[in-house]
């Protein structure tokens, strides 16, 4: 059962929209959204070669969403709070879902993006939980952003 979401749980939902309103991260995000679909870390190299302003965005945004999970996992942020307000997680981590066995083979890092997975198959057997078209519905908003 999960516990009721505090006064210090709204305070970093709130910390972190702030961090994420950071104008660099901003564009990292935007960039996100419209251009990463890659489902090879081949792909992922090719949309974001190592050096570039693309990967650097790709990190940004996995790194920044890896970390709030992390709050999450560790039971330091109300799980529940965080699916009512962070929705973006799910979009990126269905960006990321195909790709994830490859790339922790590829960097020989079996715990590469590790939270933000937990987090993110948490959340979809949230949202299954909604309603059996939530998720579904969701998952084609995302495959059609950007293409």
């Amino acid at each position: 059962m999960p516990t009721q979401a505090t006064y210090d749980d709204a305070n970093l939902i709130m910390r972190l929209y702030e961090a994420r309103r950071e104008e660099k991260l901003r564009a990292a995000r935007a960039w996100f959204s419209a251009n990463f679909h890659a489902a090879t870390v081949e792909e992922m190299q090719r949309i974001c070669p190592p050096g570039s302003q693309e990967n650097a965005y790709m990190r940004m945004v996995v790194s920044y969403w890896e970390m709030a999970a992390s709050f999450v996992t560790s039971g330091v942020l109300n799980q529940d709070l965080f699916f009512q307000t962070s929705g973006e997680l799910l979009f990126v981590w269905e960006r990321l879902r195909e790709l994830v066995p490859a790339y922790r083979a590829t960097s020989k890092n079996p715990h590469s993006w590790r939270n933000l997975e937990t987090v993110g198959n948490a959340f979809i057997k949230w949202m299954e939980a909604q309603g059996p078209e939530a998720y579904p519905t969701f998952q084609a908003m995302v495959q059609g952003v950007g293409r």
